[in-house]
């Protein structure tokens, strides 16, 4: 099923069964997506194998981030003291965020772990940044909990949305060492209520889901605020590059008393630059249809304007099933024409 608006000649079409995962790879959820500039399409995950790489067409090309995926689970303590089961042999201690910089350079957000990864494309690491101690929680010190990053692509500046336990936009530059940062808990302008993905909006200026109040603000390059428009629960966000002047915006969905209220989330919702709204993708209700969304976590586009979303879908609805069960968290929408 095509979805599109009357605003906008763009229609897109869900791809059913498009990401080809073999047996023996589970990635019990995708958290984040990205693509490079060879329209690979790499997904961080919470699974055995934290990194699996597929092409256009949805083969798997490369996976690593574990060097012992058959070695099962064992529970282990967070830095925050919470108990949980993990792959062993794994490098992170929670998937969260991808962003791919003009290099092909990936950086990766490992929230718990508190520490952003910058890495080739196969996965060898080049930076860490972080110690790996959380800050105190709203101190506004790096980090706790950081959720996501985006790159300059003019002088390699970095930009990080420290989100569950602090309520700032971090701004360092390329090799790591601070030059700013920004933003407190409120719900003015340039206030946060956890910041959870950030992207270039354009060169000069940043765009940043500020999730639970329910908009996204876009900023200077040194934190001014410019404007912001209301989208619901706005948890993930791709500008799009050159001549693709959308913005593409991840809604999770509604309280757990919604659930289940159609219109409420569960969808890509895309704008142009100026705010206005120009279609969305995504059924009136959640699923796991291939035209449906459970939980959007993470959006990325691919030269040809396809779309690439992941959810945390096993976090939000899959624990919950009676038994818990891996659900569908990885979906590609062809752009069919416009």
């Amino acid at each position: 099923m095509a979805v599109t608006a009357a605003t906008s000649r763009t229609v897109y079409a869900p791809v059913p069964g498009w990401a080809k995962v073999p047996h023996g790879i589970w990635l019990k959820e995708a958290t984040a997506v990205a693509v490079d500039s060879d329209d690979r399409v790499y997904v961080f995950n919470r699974g055995n194998m934290p990194m699996v790489v597929f092409d256009r067409d949805g083969n798997v090309v490369d996976t690593w981030g574990n060097d012992n995926p058959f070695g099962g689970v064992f529970e282990t303590v967070d830095p925050y003291g919470n108990q949980y089961f993990a792959w062993g042999g794994r490098r992170f201690h929670r998937q969260h965020a991808i962003t791919i910089d003009r290099d092909d350079n990936l950086w990766l957000v490992d929230d718990i772990g508190c520490k952003i990864y910058k890495t080739d494309r196969k996965g060898k690491v080049l930076l860490e940044i972080g110690t790996g101690i959380p800050a105190p929680k709203q101190s506004g010190q790096m980090f706790n909990k950081p959720t996501d990053i985006a790159v300059s692509p003019v002088n390699g500046d970095l930009f990080i949305s420290d989100g569950y336990g602090n309520s700032r936009v971090h701004h360092l530059d390329k090799r790591g060492r601070h030059i700013k940062s920004w933003g407190e808990p409120g719900t003015d302008p340039g206030q946060f209520s956890l910041p959870h993905n950030i992207a270039m909006f354009g060169d000069d200026h940043v765009i940043v889901c500020d999730r639970e109040n329910h908009r996204v603000q876009v900023f200077t390059l040194d934190g001014d605020f410019v404007k912001e428009w209301h989208v619901h629960k706005a948890t993930a966000v791709y500008a799009g590059k050159g001549r693709d002047t959308n913005v593409y915006v991840g809604e999770q969905g509604p309280p757990a008393v919604q659930f289940g209220v159609r219109n409420l989330g569960h969808r890509v919702s895309i704008f142009g630059r100026d705010g206005k709204l120009r279609t969305r993708i995504g059924a009136a209700l959640p699923g796991e249809g291939p035209d449906q969304f459970l939980w959007p976590h993470s959006v990325a586009v691919d030269s040809h304007g396809d779309i690439y979303v992941a959810e945390v879908s096993y976090v939000e609805v899959g624990r919950h099933q009676n038994p818990p069960r891996e659900m569908a968290s990885l979906r590609k929408w062809r752009r069919v024409n416009g």
